[in-house]
C-alpha cells in the first residue's frame, strides 16, 4: 500500500484493512480490558475480604507500583526475546497468580494482609504489557508515516474507552457475584486475548532482538556504510532518546492525576453525588477520544515534535479554564475541552518515541511512555490530595493546568530539531537500516 493512496484515503478503515491488523488489533484490546476490570476488582474484593480500606488501599499501591515501574524490564524482556517467547510466562504468572489471589479473598477475614500484599505485588510484576507490544506491531505493519498516525491515534481511542468500560462491566458483575468474580473476568480477558494475539502472523513475524544484534555483528562490516545499520540499543540510550515524550507524557499524567481529585473535590463542595463525579470525568474521556480520533485523520504539515508541546499546553489551558466553572454542567464542557487535547498529546509522544527508538528497542520506548503517564497520575493525585485541602478549587485547576504549560515549555526547546528517521521494519533475513 503506497503513501499516496493513504493520502488520497485518510480513513481508519485503511488501517483495518493492513493484513493481520483486525485479528491483531482486536485480541489484543481483548487482552487489555482485564487493565479496566482487575484493579477496581482486586479493590473491592481485598476490601470485602480484610474488612479495612487502608489494607486495600496498600495492597492496590502494590499492586499499581510493580505493574507501573517494571513496565520496561518487562518489555527489554519481549524486545530480547521476542514477544511469544517472553510473554508466555509472563501471562501464565499473571494468571496464576491472579487465581490464587481469588482463593485468598473468596472467603472473608481468612487471609493475612501481608499475604494478600505479597500475591498482589508478585501478579503486578507480572502484568503481561500488551499495550507496548502492541504499539510495536503497528510500527511493523504500518511503516508508512501516516498510516502509523491513525494506527496509533485508533489505538490510543480503543485504550481510552476500554478504561472507561471495564470499571462499567465491574459494575455490573458485583451486582450478582462476589467482586472475586471480577478477578476471574479480568483474568479470563488476559488469557484468551493473549492467546488470539501471540498466534497471529504479525506477532508470531517479530523476532528477539537477540538475532539482530548477531546478524548487525555479522553484517556491519559489508555494509556499504557502517552507520547504515544501528547499534542495538542499551537501556540507558533508549531512555536518552525518548526523553522529550517521557517527559511530556509524565506531565500529561500529572495533570490528569490532578484534575481527576480535584473534579472530586469540587462535587463534594458542592454536595453532588458520586454518579455525578463519573458522568463529568466520563466528558474528559468522551473529548479524548473525539480529540484522538481527529488528530488521526488530519495529514498534520508540522512536525509530531512541534505538535507536542502544541497540545500540552492546549491542554493545560483549558484545565485551567474549568477553575471559572460555576456547576457540574461547565465543567464537563471544560473537561471534555481538556481531554480534546489527550489523545493526540499521548499518540504523538508515542510516535516521536518510536521514530527515536532502534528496532530492537520499540517495546521498551513504548513501555518507557506509558510508564511516564502512570507515575505522573499517581504524583499528581498524591500532590492534589495537600492541594485540595488548602486551597479553593479554582487554584486547583489552575495549579493543574500550569504543570502542564510548564511540560510544554520544557518540551518545546528543540522542538524544530528533524526527527530520528524512520527505520524500515526488519524482515526474515534482512537486517533494519533507516529508510530513505
Amino acid at each position: 500500500m503506497s503513501s499516496t493512496s493513504v493520502a488520497r484515503r485518510p480513513s481508519y478503515a485503511v488501517v483495518l484493512r493492513i493484513p493481520h491488523a483486525r485479528r491483531t488489533f482486536a485480541t489484543a484490546l481483548l487482552g487489555r480490558l482485564s487493565y479496566g476490570v482487575v484493579p477496581l476488582s482486586v479493590m473491592l474484593a481485598v476490601t470485602r475480604s480484610s474488612g479495612s480500606y487502608a489494607v486495600a488501599g496498600t495492597v492496590m499501591a502494590l499492586f499499581g507500583g510493580t505493574s507501573v515501574f517494571l513496565s520496561p524490564a518487562r518489555a527489554a524482556l519481549i524486545d530480547r526475546h521476542g514477544p511469544r517467547r517472553a510473554l508466555v510466562p509472563m501471562v501464565a504468572a499473571y494468571a496464576g497468580l491472579l487465581g490464587l489471589l481469588t482463593v485468598l479473598v473468596w472467603r472473608p477475614g481468612e487471609t493475612p494482609p501481608l499475604v494478600l500484599g505479597a500475591v498482589t505485588a508478585a501478579a503486578g510484576a507480572c502484568t503481561p504489557p500488551l499495550g507496548p507490544t502492541m504499539r510495536a506491531v503497528w510500527g511493523r505493519l504500518a511503516p508508512d508515516r501516516a498510516l502509523l498516525q491513525r494506527a496509533y491515534s485508533l489505538d490510543g481511542v480503543a485504550e481510552e474507552l476500554l478504561f472507561v468500560s471495564g470499571p462499567l462491566l465491574v459494575g455490573v458483575l458485583v451486582g450478582f457475584a462476589p467482586p472475586a468474580a471480577g478477578i476471574v473476568l479480568g483474568t479470563c480477558l488476559m488469557v484468551a486475548g493473549f492467546a488470539g494475539f501471540v498466534t497471529s502472523p504479525a506477532v508470531r513475524a517479530m523476532r528477539a532482538a537477540g538475532g539482530a544484534v548477531r546478524r548487525w555483528r555479522g553484517l556491519r562490516g559489508r555494509l556499504p556504510g557502517r552507520s547504515a545499520a544501528r547499534r542495538p540499543a542499551g537501556e540507558r540510550s533508549v531512555l536518552r532518546g525518548i526523553l522529550r515524550p517521557v517527559v511530556a507524557t509524565a506531565g500529561v499524567g500529572l495533570t490528569l492525576g490532578a484534575a481527576d481529585l480535584v473534579v472530586v473535590a469540587f462535587a463534594g463542595q458542592r454536595h453532588y453525588g458520586d454518579d455525578a463525579v463519573a458522568w463529568t470525568l466520563a466528558a474528559l474521556s468522551g473529548g479524548s477520544a473525539v480529540g484522538g480520533l481527529l488528530n488521526g485523520a488530519v495529514s498534520w504539515r508540522l512536525s509530531a515534535r512541534v505538535r507536542l508541546p502544541l497540545t500540552v499546553a492546549g491542554m493545560g489551558l483549558a484545565l485551567g479554564a474549568a477553575g471559572l466553572a460555576t456547576g457540574l454542567g461547565t465543567l464537563a464542557v471544560a473537561l471534555a475541552a481538556t481531554g480534546f487535547f489527550v489523545a493526540p498529546a499521548l499518540t504523538t509522544a508515542y510516535l516521536i518515541a518510536d521514530d527515536a527508538a532502534a528496532p530492537e528497542a520499540r517495546v521498551r520506548a513504548g513501555a518507557w511512555v506509558n510508564t511516564a503517564v502512570n507515575a505522573g497520575i499517581t504524583a499528581g493525585s498524591a500532590g492534589a490530595g495537600l492541594l485540595v485541602g488548602a486551597a479553593p478549587t479554582a487554584l486547583c485547576f489552575a495549579v493543574a493546568g500550569a504543570a502542564a504549560l510548564l511540560t510544554a515549555l520544557a518540551t518545546a526547546r528543540g522542538a524544530r530539531e528533524p526527527s530520528a528517521p524512520r527505520t524500515v521494519p526488519e524482515r526474515d533475513g534482512e537486517e533494519a537500516v533507516p529508510a530513505v
